[in-house]
């Protein structure tokens, strides 16, 4: 599952580059199609739950679960929004769809954010 969600975290900040680039009209485009994907990638990387077993453990700005479940889906969900921004709307439902999955699959995780335990604990 770690394998998925990191091919789902790179998938959407490329997707905010897509959306940089075929939503905008030079130079913007330019500016954008670099500046949006860092943002989605910092924002990710930065605001992590202490001790989370998926990270090294290590928490540059430690925030609750719960906060930590918001910004994974505002930037794995955010990416296919940008995908539905940039005129993509078949690959932006798609997306939609296997993030839905993963996290259904993935409700230990879920449970754990939200309530700081794993179901069978």
């Amino acid at each position: 599952m770690l394998a998925v969600r990191f091919l789902l975290e790179l998938i959407a900040i490329a997707s905010f580059g897509v959306y940089g680039w075929r939503a905008f009209d030079s130079p913007w485009r330019y500016l954008l199609v670099v500046v949006l994907p860092i943002a989605a990638a910092v924002l990710w990387g930065t605001f992590a739950v202490p001790d989370d077993p998926s990270r090294s453990g290590a928490a540059p700005v430690p925030v609750p679960g719960p906060v930590r479940l918001a910004v994974e889906v505002a930037v794995l969900f955010g990416g296919a929004a940008a995908l539905w921004g940039a005129g993509l709307s078949r690959l932006a439902i798609v997306s939609a769809a296997v993030l839905v999955a993963y996290h259904l699959l993935a409700y230990d995780r879920v449970l754990w954010l939200l309530t700081g335990r794993t179901p069978n604990s």
